[in-house]
């Protein structure tokens, strides 16, 4: 069996700079193919704090796929073996140990499911459980097929695409004529997915992880050129990123965390790009699928459970662990 100790947190190349891991899952759910559209078949394991989880989250909910892919949630908090069903066991004062391999009892942090098809402590386990040898990365998303008991796919821009499309046969009209890759908007939508996804989606895991002044330089302002093209698009009075009709897959990029922990500080959303807040205030309150996936108790911090998934898992970047308090409120009203 691959070495199940490895401490998946150690991210950094030698030249400072992070550099994603490819998925390592990459079949699809496809009518006619191996792993057919069916109710009640797959299950999703998701984090509340991951943004790249939280799209398949939303998606899942606006194609209305809720009774055809069931939803597993981990604990917030990622150790060094990665994201884990229960709490790792707390030091003699009661904070989390800056190393663990073992994880406690459920601690009653909300939303937590468990890990329903097999009480597996980690979400490891399942990789393991699929391939003995396995030696990437233990991530999530990572959807499931209870009937094969493997993993199907674990790239979160795959599983949107395909959770777009291929249920639509069984689905209510209402849902099955929501497309969100419009054959219209393909190009626009492909070309922005590649450049947001390497300077903003990407670029502020490249920033904050980064471990040399030189690597962190190198990311932060393309990071901010880009936020500066995006304010700019919205500024023509667009409501969707994509400038389409409806909303589509290009502004399935919900993420309220960053400015403090990974030093992306040169500006906030909030009070520096007006046009990009807008948009991200509609897609909140005005879509259902956004309000209802977003858990900030999970993105942040719960005040009655000292957890979170960022600033109490990259003890690297934040060896002291103190979860910041703000912002207030946690997105501002329309």
């Amino acid at each position: 069996m691959a070495d199940d100790k490895r401490d998946i947190t150690k991210w950094a190349s030698k030249d400072g700079q992070f550099r994603r891991q490819a998925s390592s899952f990459r079949d699809q759910i496809q009518v006619g193919g191996k792993f057919p559209p069916e109710e009640g078949r797959y299950m999703l394991y998701v984090s509340l704090a991951c943004p790249w989880a939280h799209r398949t989250l939303i998606v899942r909910k606006l194609k209305g796929l809720e009774r055809f892919i069931d939803v597993a949630i981990v604990h917030p908090y990622m150790g060094n073996l990665g994201w884990s069903f229960c709490p790792p066991v707390r030091d003699s004062e009661g904070g989390y140990p800056k190393t663990e391999g073992e994880v406690g009892e459920p601690d009653g942090f909300p939303d937590v499911t468990g890990d329903p098809l097999y009480g597996a402590k980690f979400l490891r386990e399942l990789y393991f459980k699929v391939d003995p040898d396995y030696s990437g990365r233990f991530t999530v998303p990572t959807l499931w097929d209870k009937k094969t008991q493997t993993i199907v796919n674990n790239e979160s821009s795959e599983i949107i695409r395909f959770f777009n499309t291929e249920f639509n046969s069984l689905l209510e009209d209402k849902y099955a004529k929501v497309d969100l890759y419009p054959e219209s908007g393909r190009a626009e939508i492909d070309d922005q997915t590649k450049w947001v996804y390497d300077t903003v989606n990407n670029g502020v895991y490249k920033t904050g992880f980064a471990t040399t002044q030189e690597a962190y330089e190198s990311n932060i302002y393309p990071l901010f050129e880009s936020l500066d093209r995006l304010e700019k698009m919205l500024g023509d009075g667009r409501q969707y990123i994509a400038n389409t009709d409806e909303l589509s897959e290009a502004d399935i990029r919900f993420d309220p965390v960053y400015v403090q922990h990974f030093k992306t500080n040169l500006g906030t959303i909030r009070h520096d790009y007006p046009n990009l807040n807008r948009w991200l205030k509609n897609l909140y309150w005005n879509f259902d699928a956004f309000k209802s996936t977003t858990n900030f108790d999970h993105i942040k911090a719960s005040p009655a459970i000292a957890a979170q998934q960022y600033t109490k898992s990259h003890s690297q970047i934040n060896p002291t662990r103190i979860t910041p308090a703000g912002p207030k409120p946690d997105i501002e009203p329309l």
